[in-house]
């Protein structure tokens, strides 16, 4: 990994972290360098239409792919930016009839950063051809091969995936400032003016219409929800939220804000339970004993001793720390002197110490090793470098060879380039989409919510969806519309083919349900 992009992606991170306005807002922004608008490729809409069939548990699997650029345009006409997409339709595009593509679902799906391809969701989990991963999730050897994907949405729902502006081959159109759509709003805004044109230009509006979101993309589809609703006339029968951050309250570590600190002990526990860090009467039973004891123990003793904070006695001191180390797996004395407060990078570094070894943020199971044991940071993120290479050399390739779209400019799957990320309008408060989906569910009561989540996901741990979810405020006749699912994998779950497995039926059961017509 080159430095340039190494800064990119502590960007692209730092940024999710915060959920927070991190600089001036799009319409205060500077404009670009003269050059970089005039090399911006022209924004015009390009198509490559491919018939393709796979197999599937033995049977054949007929659909059309459309790999492609839509033009965002103002009421002007003038174009503001082209987004790259890529579709997926069951059986022959020429043979459908207006009824036909009105039974089936249609769901838009993209992933997050902010600053992400839709390359992951793509290529890892939902599309119809995957990358042939280790069946554990580890890294792949190059080089690196795709394969018909068993467990393909596509048997139960057509597919969009969506490159926001700057990531993939989307690009401002020349001349258009691309900070424009840098930011929580005006991503909103964008993502929803390619929907409503697609369901236009592709005749889909009589269609059950679906979201699928992962990580930023979670962020995303809940603030879509609304949005669409409310300008669009669009109304979801179903988001699936796969690694979920709906409150950036619950992942920001900050001093005097004990909530995040609260919220990861939970996911401590599976990480270090995988590791054989626990006490034996935690390792011997199942993860999610483990996990289910930590989350009593989290939002009761941890919680009130929290509230405390400096009036806690010594001896109070002393007991609590022995029970944070009960469940994270560390040293009561590495407890005590970060005054209880273990943030999660300290504990990447921490928990394997003592054999110079650092646990993965997006998946806690996965080892990274440091040039020596000292300081507080990881140097990089091992469950990161597992499937940067292997993602990145299959999709340019299967773009091209099999999707039969050329271009020469790069496929962006993961930049800095959208930063600082702005949320002008959530200044001096963390960004929470949890209020947005509450509307959307309360207007719109058809519309369900699967949240899919990786036990050993340090990015956005599922004990802070849980909280988030349980702090809505939905009505108690909604609260049968959320379903929760889980799997002993990380952020990228389905990297793991057991957990593909789960997040397949999981999701093949909300459709079941959000798709009735």
């Amino acid at each position: 990994m080159n430095r340039a992009f190494l800064l990119a992606v502590v960007a692209a991170i730092s940024a999710f972290g915060q959920g927070r306005r991190t600089g001036p807002p799009p319409e205060a922004a500077t404009a670009p360098p003269a050059d970089a608008a005039a090399n911006a490729p022209p924004a015009v809409e390009k198509l490559s239409k491919t018939q393709h069939t796979i197999h599937i548990g033995g049977a054949e699997l007929d659909y059309t792919a459309t790999a492609g650029t839509l033009v965002l345009k103002r009421e002007d006409g003038k174009a503001r930016a082209g987004i790259f997409f890529v579709a997926y339709t069951l059986g022959s595009d020429t043979l459908q009839s207006a009824a036909d593509r009105a039974k089936r679902p249609l769901t838009f799906a993209f992933n997050g950063g902010p600053g992400s391809s839709s390359v992951w969701l793509h290529m890892g989990a939902l599309g119809p051809r995957r990358i042939n991963l280790p069946p554990d999730g580890t890294a792949p050897v190059p080089p690196y091969q795709i394969a018909d994907n068993q467990d393909t949405c596509l048997k139960y729902t057509d597919l969009v995936f969506i490159d926001p502006v700057s990531t993939g081959f989307s690009r401002a159109a020349p001349g258009e400032n691309a900070t424009q759509f840098h930011g929580y709003d005006a991503d909103i805004e964008e993502v929803a003016d390619f929907i409503r044109l697609y369901l236009t230009k592709f005749e889909r509006w009589g269609s059950p219409k679906f979201l699928a979101g992962e990580s930023y993309g979670t962020t995303r589809a809940a603030g879509l929800s609304e949005y669409l609703l409310h300008q669009d006339g669009i109304y979801l029968n179903g988001i699936s939220l796969i690694s979920s951050v709906l409150n950036f309250e619950t992942i920001n570590f900050a001093p005097g804000h004990d909530l995040p600190y609260i919220l990861y002990v939970p996911s401590y526990t599976a990480a270090a339970w995988y590791h054989k860090k626990l006490p034996p009467d935690l390792q011997n039973g199942t993860l999610e004993s483990a996990v289910d004891q930590a989350r009593k123990f989290a939002a009761g003793d941890y919680t009130l001793a929290m509230m405390k904070g400096d009036k806690l006695t010594a001896s109070e001191r002393s007991d609590l720390a022995k029970k944070l180390a009960r469940f994270t797996g560390l040293r009561p004395e590495f407890i005590t002197e970060s005054n209880f407060r273990i943030p999660a990078q300290r504990y990447f570094k921490e928990l394997l110490r003592d054999r110079r070894r650092t646990a993965g943020r997006y998946d806690d199971r996965l080892e990274g090793i440091d040039l020596d044991s000292a300081g507080e940071r990881a140097e990089y993120d091992p469950s990161y470098a597992a499937v940067q290479g292997a993602f990145t050399a299959a999709f340019n390739d299967y773009v091209r060879e099999e999707l039969k779209y050329e271009s020469e400019i790069p496929y962006e799957v993961l930049t800095g380039k959208v930063q600082p990320w702005s949320y002008a309008k959530q200044q001096n408060q963390y960004l929470n989409v949890s209020e947005p989906l509450r509307q959307a569910m309360t207007q719109n009561p058809a519309m369900h919510v699967l949240s899919m989540n990786g036990y050993y996901d340090m990015a956005t741990p599922f004990f802070a969806t849980e909280y988030v979810v349980s702090h809505m405020g939905l009505d108690p006749s909604l609260a049968g519309n959320v379903t929760f699912a889980y799997c002993d994998a990380g952020h990228m779950m389905y990297t793991r083919k057991s957990c593909l497995d789960v997040l397949s039926k999981a999701m093949e059961k909300l459709y079941s349900v959000g798709g009735r017509q």
